[in-house]
């Protein structure tokens, strides 16, 4: 059974820095992103990335800002987070995709408060 697990989740002031991680290291994805879903929005594409870093892709509001990666000898997936903003706050979840199949992880609360 697929169990994605995010963490690095937390509250910074804006123009902070968070750096995101995800990962079930039992598995190898064929790719995997970020999203997030702020209260009374629907979830949102931030971030994704292919198992041979061929294909990145980022959301506009965050390109720049954001940075996707991918240590494939730990299989972990990062958000690396700066110049954050409050539309920024979100509860961020890690998808994978396997077998033609996604998966998700539980999602981390991300708050960018001052």
């Amino acid at each position: 059974q697929v169990r994605l697990v995010e963490s690095g989740g937390g509250s910074v002031q804006p123009g902070g820095s968070l750096r995101l991680s995800c990962a079930d290291s039992r598995y190898i994805f064929s790719s995997m992103s970020w999203y997030r879903q702020a209260p009374g929005k629907e979830r949102e594409l931030v971030a994704a990335i292919s198992s041979g870093g061929g294909y990145i892709n980022y959301a506009d509001s965050v390109k720049g800002r954001f940075t996707i990666s991918w240590d494939k000898a730990k299989k972990t997936i990062y958000l690396q987070m700066n110049s954050l903003k409050s539309e920024d706050t979100a509860v961020y979840y890690c998808k994978g995709r396997l077998g033609g199949n996604d998966f998700w992880g539980q999602g981390t609360q991300v708050t960018i408060s001052s």
